[in-house]
């Protein structure tokens, strides 16, 4: 298990500064000056401008600034915005746990209900309940994430009334954060209907976010559990009197498991891409919504920090992906 754990470490160090690169330069080719940017409408001498490229490192070629930048981000230093003059590092972890609120609601949701589908999906193949939940899945993955968001607050915000529109729990309520996370916060605060109110502003965001993964999620534990269902074992396992409940739950589910597990830990990157138009339509403010402001604002520090930190996040929770099938099957390890 130590052998399999070192070598996929050796793959993600160099993907990491792959990532480095391409974040750096691709930035650097988005049309438009940071200075000036910055600036905003005040008017900018020439020697200004020239001074203040040169405080920021912008007058360099482009390598020596990402040598420089390497050398700073070995020593924990991702930079300082632009715009806020704050670490990039400190707006990031202010941030991410709203971020991680919402993809973890996000995830359970399309976990609990993707699951349970896929394999009743599978055992009636062909019957009305599988032909309704593949075609409500395939309906969730081709929906656009945007006019969805957008219908559902129609619905469920203006219509009904039912749910609040935008923010992380109603301006009645104040208090410090202790974790970051507004649904521990509002308990820890003791303060009457904090919880509720919470409650009621994450339920739309982690809905939009869910629609994707769980119709993925659905999809693939069908095609699974399809495969498996087919085995020796599991006809053995019936022939041997055993009920469905053990056959499905014992036999078949956990030999399914592995590229469902799989597919559940590639969600985080479709999550994370996802939470950049949530964020925006109900204005969470998590990662997504900073990225989308520093990015508009030209606010490379900002934008070059958390892309790095995000992929960090998406590679850190794939090796744990790959840690748990190969305890599920240790095969694997041996394969790998």
């Amino acid at each position: 298990m130590v052998a399999f754990l070192l070598r996929k470490l050796l793959v993600l160090v160099p993907t990491f500064f792959g990532v480095t690169l391409i974040a750096f330069v691709f930035i650097r080719m988005l049309p438009g000056d940071p200075v000036i940017l910055m600036a905003g409408e005040k008017a900018m001498s020439p020697e200004r401008h020239a001074r203040l490229m040169k405080e920021f490192g912008y007058d360099q070629p482009v390598l020596v600034q990402y040598g420089r930048y390497l050398k700073a981000m070995a020593h924990g230093n991702l930079g300082q915005s632009i715009i806020t003059k704050k670490p990039v590092l400190d707006e990031f972890l202010t941030l991410f746990p709203a971020t991680v609120e919402l993809s973890l609601c996000a995830i359970l949701i399309a976990v609990f209900f993707g699951l349970p589908a896929g394999m009743i999906a599978a055992t009636k193949r062909g019957s009305v309940f599988d032909h309704t939940v593949m075609a409500g899945a395939l309906t969730g993955y081709s929906m656009p994430i945007f006019w969805w968001g957008l219908l559902l607050i129609i619905f469920f915000s203006g219509i009904l009334g039912w749910t609040p529109v935008s923010g992380r729990i109603s301006l009645m309520y104040y208090f410090e954060p202790v974790t970051g996370f507004m649904l521990i916060d509002s308990l820890l605060s003791d303060q009457s209907g904090a919880f509720t109110s919470a409650l009621s502003h994450l339920v739309l965001p982690s809905l939009v976010l869910a629609t994707i993964p769980l119709a993925v999620i659905a999809r693939q534990t069908r095609s699974a559990m399809l495969e498996v269902l087919g085995e020796d074992y599991v006809r053995t396992a019936r022939a041997k009197g055993l009920g469905p409940g053990r056959v499905i739950g014992l036999h078949a589910l956990r030999n399914a498991m592995i590229p469902v597990i799989t597919t559940i830990g590639l969600q985080v990157g479709v999550l994370f891409a996802g939470a950049i138009l949530t964020e925006t339509i109900f204005s969470w403010p998590g990662i997504g919504k900073w990225m989308v402001d520093s990015i508009f604002r030209r606010d490379y520090p900002s934008v070059q920090g958390g892309l790095l930190l995000i992929a960090a996040v998406v590679m850190l929770v794939n090796l744990v992906v790959d840690l748990l099938y190969g305890l599920i099957n240790p095969q694997i390890r041996h394969m790998d």
